[in-house]
């Protein structure tokens, strides 16, 4: 733990003093100034700097834990949790584990890629500023070397800048997000569709053949983080999830 990080930590005034601590180490996490696996300063550290009695640390530390921002180890300190890749219907998609539970190889292959600002077609497709700079990439996802999903994605740059550097050589675009990114809402749509003559031929289908398009974008609080169309040969796909009144069973 260094200086600076606990220097981080600044309340706000308003509310319980064990709220504004979690708070605080709550919007750290959330804007990325403390990625996954950085270590929560200690509690004593906490006390020390804040003012704060042990028991209201600690009160704010596991509500943190209950929210799964935070992981607490007996022996090695508090850390930063890494999100988790769900993979319900609803939820954020692995498409390499997705295409593993089908007892299938998976592999894909990047077919085009482009970074800087987007030209007026993207901008349009998914809902973007003029001025946003995005790495735009289209991938075509294999299951035992056949056509999975056709993947066009953009990932923001101001908000992920370290994507400049990535090849995704070894690992697709959605499941690096989930390793180096936290989002906090996402937006989510399922629509039938037909293929574009292209995109068939990429498929492997009849041009016009029915397909699955889910769509999605989410965000780190206010800034965007991506947004993809994900297309699935309609014939060869479907999604189950399985919930109660309470949500996700």
């Amino acid at each position: 733990m260094s200086a600076t990080q606990i220097d981080a930590v600044t309340l706000d005034g308003a509310g319980p003093l064990y709220d504004q601590i979690r708070r605080a180490i709550r919007d750290l996490i959330l804007a990325g100034t403390w990625p996954p696996g950085t270590a929560v300063p200690p509690e004593h550290a906490l006390m020390e700097k804040l003012g704060a009695s042990r028991m209201t640390v600690h009160r704010a530390l596991a509500q943190l834990a209950r929210e799964g921002l935070i992981t607490r180890r007996r022996r090695s300190g508090t850390i930063v949790a890494s999100p988790p890749a769900s993979h319900a219907m609803l939820d954020i998609l692995s498409i390499p584990q997705e295409v593993g539970e089908l007892g299938q190889a998976y592999s894909c292959r990047i077919l085009q890629r482009r970074d800087g600002k987007a030209p007026r077609e993207l901008a349009a497709r998914f809902e973007l500023g003029r001025s946003a700079n995005v790495a735009h990439l289209t991938l075509l996802h294999f299951a035992d070397g056949a056509p999975h999903v056709l993947e066009d994605r953009v990932i923001h740059i101001a908000t992920i800048p370290q994507v400049v550097d990535e090849s995704f050589a070894q690992t697709p675009p959605g499941d690096w997000l989930l390793k180096h990114s936290l989002w906090t809402q996402a937006e989510h749509a399922i629509s039938a569709v037909a293929a574009e003559p292209e995109e068939a031929e990429l498929l492997k289908i009849d041009p016009g053949a029915p397909c699955l398009l889910v769509e999605r974008r989410t965000w780190n609080q206010a800034e965007p983080i991506t947004a993809v169309r994900l297309l699935y040969p309609g014939g060869r796909h479907r999604f189950i999830g399985r919930f109660g009144p309470y949500g996700a069973v």
